[in-house]
């Protein structure tokens, strides 16, 4: 892997543990940190020894936001090149051959909920804080937030969330169904990698395509939706680790997967 300056990765066998850094600014995002997590996303989606990744935060926070500072004299097309830079980003990661897990350990405010919000599953501490607050700095949110937030919270939610700008601690967050679990902050990366370790276990090809299916099936409609998944069930059933998985079952072992 590439050094980055204001990222940190570690492979801790198999999994990818991935840290916003630049802790002065609270990690947030500026054009250079979200270049930087771009090309690694890529490096990490093309390295087959990462089998589940995990994103979190350097010290407090997960990510404040975007740089206000760079953002302050933008023009409508450096705006738009940002936010479209922001949206390709997270695009990755959402579309990223393996699971994601966001382990979010303090702010995930603006730009940092929108990136947790690209990721697969999101665990966050009691002292995690969520928001979109966008409007009150006299504009939307630029990295999916309208788009993604409504998906996951519902329509009305999300306009309450977006609209007032209000920020949510990780126990509302919890109920809204913004986060799946909520735990202590001490135990915050126990509880992530644990999650890592338990997906896998399982088919890794299969953990893939259901990631595929869920994901397309979110764009489309309920039948065409049903067809895509009858297509990749084909699929699986057409595989070694199929043929493992039903094998072990039957002999009451531990299946060993190879991921083809």
């Amino acid at each position: 892997m590439a050094e980055y300056k204001n990222l940190l990765f570690e492979n801790q066998d198999g999994i990818g543990i991935l840290t916003m850094n630049r802790p002065k600014a609270l990690n947030a995002l500026n054009s250079e940190t979200l270049s930087e997590l771009s090309s690694l996303v890529d490096e990490i989606a093309a390295d087959d020894s990462v089998k589940v990744v995990i994103i979190t935060g350097a010290e407090r926070s997960f990510v404040a936001g975007a740089d206000i500072v760079e953002m302050l004299n933008f023009t409508a097309a450096e705006g738009r090149a940002f936010g479209q830079l922001g949206q390709a980003t997270f695009f990755k990661i959402e579309k990223m051959n393996k699971p994601v897990i966001a382990a979010i350990n303090g702010f995930a405010l603006g730009g940092g909920c929108e990136l947790s919000m690209a990721c697969d599953i999101r665990i966050a501490s009691e002292k995690a804080k969520f928001g979109q607050p966008e409007v009150g700095l006299g504009i939307v949110p630029g990295f999916g937030g309208t788009q993604r937030l409504p998906r996951l919270v519902g329509r009305g939610k999300a306009k309450e969330i977006i609209f007032t700008g209000n920020v949510y601690d990780a126990q509302e967050a919890l109920r809204i169904g913004l986060v799946e679990q909520v735990v202590a902050p001490e135990e915050l990366m126990e509880a992530a990698k644990a999650m890592a370790k338990k997906i896998m276990k399982n088919g890794p090809y299969a953990v893939r395509l259901c990631k595929d299916a869920i994901n397309m099936g979110l764009d489309i409609d309920l039948a065409s939706g049903q067809e895509y998944e009858a297509t990749l069930f084909a699929v699986t059933c057409a595989t070694s680790d199929k043929k493992e998985g039903m094998s072990a079952f039957v002999d009451k072992r531990k299946p060993v997967f190879s991921g083809k």
